[in-house]
């Protein structure tokens, strides 16, 4: 076999990783072989968060300075002890009726995607039941999203606001960068109406009560200086980031899990940056901060 395919055993499955050595992050040398030891490592942390959720992922084949593309429908040659959804997409760009999701469960699968340079995960806020059907939303997310010269840091004031507001309806929200400029607040959803329509009412609630701060409309011209709550990203057909999951800038960054602490301590943009060695440290310290309430 060529040096350059490399067969490996992981929980019992067989794989074959190919071009290890190749440098998926070239501002800083990161590889391929360290992308897949990440994802490795942060498999306990990061499973349960797509455990049952249609998997999304960007794939970077020539690191993250090359062409890049999204993949919802699982490749033909993706294994048949991976996971599978096969799921209605009104209005799919492709022209398909159907999809056939990847549901990454297990360390092989995630080993599986990490070796096709899937740097990027990202999911929806439901899952499926155990035949592959939709299930009704489980989670609620605010996408926090500055506007220049905003950064991370007014993200932070308004997480603030809205933890409280979430609060007083009974709701406990859990803080994460995206990994790359902004940050969401999610919270474990009762179903007590459309999701959608509950997140717009309360980022429009805050517009109107902090102008000087947040915008709830996606217009650019609304949003210099303030922070764009996208309470859209509930709409069952898109998806987030996955909590741990590498971003695809020019360092391996990683969508993490914050204490509220960090939260509220927040003074610098760079105060709330991790990469994949500080992750593996938190989660080695703290164990799952997004499994915890």
């Amino acid at each position: 076999m060529s040096p350059a395919k490399v067969p490996v055993r992981v929980d019992g499955r067989q794989l074959v990783l190919t071009n290890l050595d190749k440098v998926l992050y070239p501002e800083v040398g990161f590889t391929k072989a360290e992308v897949i030891d990440y994802y490795s490592r942060v498999a306990p942390a990061l499973l349960p968060h797509l455990e049952g959720r249609p998997l999304t992922v960007k794939r970077y084949p020539n690191g993250v300075t090359g062409q890049f593309f999204f993949e919802k429908n699982a490749p033909d040659h993706t294994p048949d002890w991976v996971r599978r959804a096969t799921l209605p997409v009104p209005g799919s760009t492709k022209n398909r009726d159907e999809i056939d999701f990847a549901v990454i469960e297990s360390l092989p699968a995630l080993v599986y995607y990490a070796n096709l340079a899937a740097l990027e995960l990202h999911v929806p806020q439901w899952r499926v039941s155990d035949d592959g059907a939709a299930l009704p939303p489980d989670t609620l997310v605010f996408d926090l999203d500055p506007g220049a010269p905003a950064s991370i840091v007014e993200c932070c004031r308004v997480a603030l606001i809205l933890r409280e507001v979430l609060r007083a309806d009974g709701l406990t929200a859990r803080p994460k960068t995206s990994g790359n400029k902004g940050m969401q607040l999610y919270a474990e959803w009762d179903g007590r109406e459309e999701p959608s329509a509950y997140a717009k009412r309360l980022a429009q609630a805050l517009e109107k009560a902090h102008r000087d701060q947040v915008v709830s409309v996606m217009a650019k011209k609304a949003r210099p200086g303030k922070v764009f709550i996208d309470w859209s990203q509930n709409n069952p057909a898109k998806t987030t980031v996955a909590p741990y999951s590498l971003r695809a800038g020019p360092r391996p960054t990683v969508s993490t899990p914050l204490l509220w602490k960090e939260v509220e301590g927040c003074e610098h943009p760079e105060d709330l940056v991790f990469t994949t060695h500080d992750v593996l440290a938190r989660v080695e310290e703290h164990g799952d901060l997004f499994g915890q309430a």
